[in-house]
């Protein structure tokens, strides 16, 4: 599995699990860090630590893919996956507008994908 469709893969696990506002950032062009960031809101952090839950017993299940190393899960504000190259943020909603990610990494080539319609 290459770095894009790993992006894909967790943002529509993120999307199946009704996550909010789903961004994929292709930042490798601008930084050694990783290939793709995705970026995720949850409600709650009882729904932040269930989107990252997901995501690393999918990406095992379905795909084979090691665990994350994982930062942030007890607080659950803000939960970094670093899968190496492609490393999942899930925030809450005041973390997210605080950090601001997409501002900061605005040079980076925002990717599609196909979420599912509600």
């Amino acid at each position: 599995m290459n770095s894009l469709e790993k992006a894909k893969k967790i943002a529509s696990v993120l999307d199946e699990k009704k996550a909010k506002e789903i961004a994929i950032l292709n930042i490798a062009k601008q930084s050694v860090l990783g290939d793709y960031f995705v970026i995720a809101t949850g409600t709650s952090s009882t729904q932040v630590k269930s989107l990252c839950d997901e995501v690393e017993y999918r990406l095992r299940e379905d795909c084979g893919v090691a665990s994350p190393r994982r930062e942030g899960y007890s607080s659950a504000n803000w939960i970094l996956l670093d899968y190496g190259d492609v490393i999942v943020h899930v925030f809450d909603k005041e973390s997210r507008e605080f950090f601001k990610l997409e501002k900061l990494w605005a040079d980076a080539e925002a990717v599609e994908f196909d979420a599912k319609e509600d």
